[in-house]
């Protein structure tokens, strides 16, 4: 073997020890990710997504100016799959529709009934299959792992933001949530700066689940509002 194809073959190799190193750390954002996602979303396939890219990284990573390869390349791999996860465009036109209807529905049930109602009874208001109710709630779901930036921004029809006008939105953002209280401050940062799932927020703040979720869709109303 050459000396050049020896260093090729053994930085391969190198390379692709590291993709394997971190493996399990990839494997934990994927579940963690899924965790938030709807049971039509296959884990495996954010896994697929995840190695692809970090095989991709790994050969353009540089010990040297970067010590941490998972430091390096953990940004762009949670990227990667969120990139996979717009790429399922589930948001349509109807399901935007028929979850502003479902969210006026269960507002107005919730102030009756303390709690959230299932989607037999959001198909019979909404005069449509439980399917259907189900498909657009789940597509609502995927839609609520995006970062919070983007999400404001995910109800427009042209959804292409130049990097300034992120950077003002984000502060924007940020402004809007300091005149918040403390603990709907708190659910906010729970959700999508500690990417905790709404479970696991209404475990900390000792609330239902679905008083959480009520929390979460009433301070996005909000914000919504006071950027328009």
């Amino acid at each position: 073997m050459q000396p050049h194809n020896a260093y090729a073959s053994a930085l391969k190799k190198e390379q692709d020890d590291l993709v394997i190193s971190y493996m399990p750390a990839l494997r934990a954002m994927a579940f963690r990710l899924k965790e938030r996602l709807p049971a039509s979303i296959d884990v495996n396939d954010l896994i697929s997504i995840g190695v692809e890219e970090m095989i991709k990284l790994s050969r353009r990573y540089d010990k040297e100016q970067n010590d941490n390869f998972w430091g390096f390349a953990r940004k762009r791999v949670n990227g990667a799959m969120l990139d996979y996860l717009r790429s399922l465009d589930v948001m349509s036109r109807s399901n935007r529709k028929i979850i502003k209807d479902i969210d006026a529905i269960v507002d107005e049930y919730y102030q009756e009934n303390e709690k959230e109602p299932d989607d037999e009874y959001l198909a019979q208001k909404l005069n449509l299959e439980v399917e259907k109710v189900k498909e657009a709630r789940a597509a609502h779901a995927i839609s609520l792992v995006m970062p919070l930036d983007e999400q404001l921004n995910c109800f427009n029809d042209s959804n292409i933001i130049e990097q300034i006008e992120k950077e003002e939105l984000i502060e924007k953002i940020n402004a809007v949530l300091e005149e918040f209280k403390e603990r709907e401050k708190l659910v906010i940062q729970l959700y999508y700066y500690e990417e905790l799932n709404l479970k696991e927020i209404a475990e900390i703040l000792e609330i239902s689940e679905s008083r959480i979720s009520q929390i979460h869709k009433r301070l996005l109303k909000k914000i919504r509002e006071r950027l328009a």
